[in-house]
């Protein structure tokens, strides 16, 4: 479904929480793993538990009810939700299946603007190619243009976007040891980093992914175990590519198109042209 603006007036959107239920409708299903409320209609955001597709449906159209972790551990969405790194920087999932590579570009707050070159070559090389952004809710908050510009490539059929959370405010102090940073520093509620920026990216018109990606990529065992419990699919990646070697067959590629990293943009140009990408972008979603 669709929402017009009226309807995501944010005064309007209540009772945000998450859930786990199973819900069918015909002859498809899905689960809910969370619910809001609009006036009195009650939302549902769902997921396809093998293809990893999520959508925004009513309650009413869908029968529902709450059922156990258990009756799914055999499908995709549980075998990545299980995926587990030890050790504190690249947790979850950082190399997928298959030929080509995964593309993924960080949305980290910034005062610089969206780089739409990067955007744009990434549509002439492959019309209507995947692409995972993972946004925080502060440069949503801050960059509703730029966001609007993405959202109209989508609609326009030139690119096929998956909406990645990045955390809502991206929490970083230089110089502070990685232990008591990010996400792990000191006042940090996981759950309001989780759920804001699901509520922003849904209130401008996106559909939120099952990804979660740590800011820095940097989480320990309690976060991991807490995203989890919030049905999230922790996203690594083993080409970031200010940092890592030319990527591989089934590469998690990271960049920044935020403007805070352009040696990254640039290597990915690079690459491009010297035939040191692997092609095709592959839909994160086929990453599991």
């Amino acid at each position: 479904m669709r929402l017009t603006q009226e309807d995501l007036n944010s005064e309007r959107f209540k009772d945000y929480q998450s859930v786990f239920e199973a819900c069918t409708a015909q002859d498809r299903s899905r689960l809910a793993i969370r619910r809001m409320k609009i006036d009195d209609e009650v939302l549902l955001l769902t997921v396809d538990p093998m293809t990893l597709e999520t959508g925004l449906e009513r309650e009413r159209c869908l029968s529902c009810a709450q059922t156990q972790e258990q009756d799914y551990a055999s499908t995709r969405f549980f075998q990545a939700l299980n995926i587990s790194r030890p050790g504190l920087f690249n947790a979850g999932l950082t190399h997928g299946t298959g030929d080509g590579v995964y593309l993924t570009g960080d949305l980290c707050p910034s005062g610089k603007p969206l780089d739409r070159n990067f955007i744009e070559e990434v549509i002439k090389l492959s019309p209507m190619a995947p692409l995972a952004l993972a946004v925080s809710g502060t440069w949503l908050v801050r960059h509703k243009i730029d966001f609007a510009w993405l959202l109209n490539k989508v609609q326009h059929q030139e690119l096929k976007i998956t909406w990645v959370n990045h955390s809502y405010t991206h929490p970083y102090i230089p110089g502070l040891p990685n232990q008591q940073n990010y996400l792990m520093k000191a006042g940090v509620n996981l759950d309001q980093e989780i759920f804001e920026t699901e509520k922003q990216l849904i209130l401008q018109g996106a559909v939120p992914s099952v990804f979660f990606r740590f800011p820095g990529l940097v989480a320990d065992e309690s976060l991991q175990t807490q995203l989890r419990a919030r049905h999230l699919i922790a996203l690594g990646a083993d080409a970031w590519l200010v940092l890592a070697p030319a990527p591989r067959p089934g590469s998690i590629v990271l960049v920044h198109p935020n403007g805070n990293e352009p040696q990254g943009l640039r290597l990915f140009s690079k690459y491009l042209r010297d035939g040191k990408m692997p092609l095709p972008f592959r839909s994160i979603n086929e990453a599991p």
